[in-house]
């Protein structure tokens, strides 16, 4: 019987490693060490959503929250903002991670605050913007830029304007009345990653659209703005990036934008090792093992890929 060679490393004629087998995946040398093909992995960074903006006294409304910055590289996808998908590796090595937090709610006649900012291997998401107070006349109640921003707040007998996006990772938010002042004490929505925010009305106003994926398996839509003026508001849910609301009561805090996420896949049988204030769950999709970090205890914490 004619026998077989079996080998799982090939190099050139002086020595030098070129590519291999290991774990049944194809890895190349890069001149220091083995890294799996880029089109082998994928990531999806979503910073917290922001916190809805304060009602005043009289019931003029604040505005809701931007969500956060969504950047993403699976194939057949987007990013926020209506960008592409993006082509960085993931090459071996080891990064930092860092998942949002939501911001809070504006208290007292205040805007809400800015989402916290997502990161991972090298790929930052900033926290969505602030929606803008509600006031009675007399102030600033424009919405803070972030991934996407906050909307306008509603004001006496003027106009609000929404916050400014980061490019490609969210949008506008929604303006107060654009003309030349309103008596409708309702105020803009939160942009979200996949629309903008949309203009006050004397009714609730629906947020920015968010944008889906479907890396775990399964489609889920992210970083939806949030909803402006809503009769029953809550927090946003955590690990969505959303942005937060705001209800309809008189001399109220906005409420909470929703915290980040990471997920990022990688081939089935790729070492992954993560420090110790990194929250995570992993499960086989495919031919991958996809990875969702929920939360971060610090900003120095870390994963190993390799």
């Amino acid at each position: 019987m004619a026998s077989v060679a079996r080998f799982d490393t090939w190099q050139a004629a002086d020595g030098t490693n070129v590519a291999r087998f290991t774990t049944g995946a194809l890895e190349t040398w890069n001149g220091s060490a083995w890294v799996r093909p880029p089109s082998s992995s994928s990531y999806v960074v979503i910073a917290g959503g922001a916190g809805g903006g304060w009602n005043d006294t009289s019931g003029w409304n604040g505005a809701s929250g931007g969500a956060g910055g969504y950047r993403s590289s699976v194939a057949g996808e987007s990013s926020g903002g209506g960008g592409a998908v993006e082509t960085k590796a993931l090459p071996t090595g080891t990064y930092f991670v860092t998942v949002g937090a939501g911001g809070a709610g504006g208290g007292a006649s205040s805007n809400g605050t800015n989402g916290s900012n997502s990161e991972f291997a090298g790929v930052l998401c900033i926290g969505g913007g602030g929606g803008g107070r509600g006031i009675n006349g007399g102030g600033t109640t424009n919405g803070n830029p972030g991934g996407s921003g906050g909307g306008g707040g509603s004001v006496l007998g003027s106009s609000s304007t929404g916050g400014a996006p980061i490019v490609r990772q969210g949008f506008v938010g929604g303006a107060y009345n654009t003309g030349a002042g309103s008596t409708s004490g309702r105020g803009g929505s939160g942009g979200g990653a996949g629309g903008a925010g949309n203009i006050s009305s004397a009714t609730p106003t629906a947020g920015g659209l968010g944008v889906a994926s479907s890396i775990t398996g399964s489609s889920v839509t992210r970083a939806v703005g949030g909803r402006t003026a809503v009769a029953a508001a809550a927090n946003a849910g955590a690990n969505t990036g959303n942005g937060g609301e705001t209800g309809q009561s008189a001399s109220a805090s906005g409420f909470n934008g929703g915290s980040g996420i990471v997920i990022f896949a990688v081939p089935t049988g790729t070492t992954v090792t993560f420090s110790g204030g990194v929250t995570q769950t992993n499960a086989t999709v495919g031919a991958n093992r996809v990875y969702t970090v929920t939360a971060t205890s610090t900003t120095s914490e870390t994963v190993t890929i390799g």
